[in-house]
């Protein structure tokens, strides 16, 4: 009987910590506040500051979930380097494997933080006009692959058909 009593003392405890303290909850107050309202804010998914514009994300995207959106004002990067687009993500179609960080070319190149990931890429602080200048530190093999993506989208079609 004492243990019976025990169980449920515990229990109108723990539901009076839940309904008056928000214990346990896992989204905080003002997340569900802006769930209700309908104004969650979406976290960035793409530095455009420190992309270089070059579409690979788009190339590899399995689930064509990255479109490249025009610049109102382009960005000269390099010398015969102007960047004029960006990606972005749409997160109905995206299924986070992964591919854009995986082939961007400030990640997979140059070993900096990917400029577009599925999740919040937080800020940047890589100048990739500088980025550019150094050498690439991979071997030839893993640069083809890498170029191939970033360059052609028949690349994913011929996969995808079986070629």
């Amino acid at each position: 009987m004492k243990s019976m009593l025990r169980v449920a003392l515990e229990g109108a405890f723990t539901n009076f910590k839940r309904i008056f303290f928000a214990a346990d909850r896992v989204t905080d107050m003002e997340m569900r506040r802006q769930i209700s309202t309908l104004s969650v804010e979406v976290e960035t998914k793409v530095d455009e500051s420190a992309c270089i514009g070059c579409a690979g994300c788009a190339n590899v995207c399995p689930t064509h979930a990255i479109e490249m959106k025009k610049l109102a004002t382009p960005v000269t990067i390099a010398e015969g380097w102007i960047k004029d687009q960006v990606p972005e993500i749409n997160p109905e179609k995206c299924v986070v494997c992964y591919y854009c960080h995986d082939f961007c070319p400030v990640y997979s190149l140059y070993g900096q933080k990917g400029t577009v990931h599925p999740n919040s890429v937080g800020d940047q602080e890589v100048n990739v006009s500088e980025l550019i200048k150094q050498p690439v530190k991979i071997s030839e093999d893993k640069l083809k692959v890498i170029s191939a993506y970033l360059s052609d989208k028949t690349v994913l079609k011929n996969t995808e058909d079986g070629e």
